[in-house]
């Protein structure tokens, strides 16, 4: 299996070529977590998840909402 090399959050992450945006999230530990997505620097709908491949050198922004008041 190939595999592709992108950003996640800064950080160098791994995964097959070819995989949906919603594996990742669900092996990074992000799949039930209320969170917003960057890639290459344009907000990713929840909605295009499930048909978002990742692409090879791709960046990866994952944030999540901060509580408070």
């Amino acid at each position: 299996m190939q595999e592709i090399t992108l950003s996640l959050n800064g950080e160098p992450a791994r995964l097959p070529r070819g995989c949906a945006l919603t594996y990742a999230l669900e092996r990074w530990g992000y799949a039930d977590r209320r969170i917003a997505v960057a890639i290459n620097d344009a907000f990713a709908p929840r909605s295009t998840w499930p048909e978002r491949t990742l692409d090879d050198g791709d960046r990866i922004d994952i944030v999540a909402p901060v509580g408070g008041g």
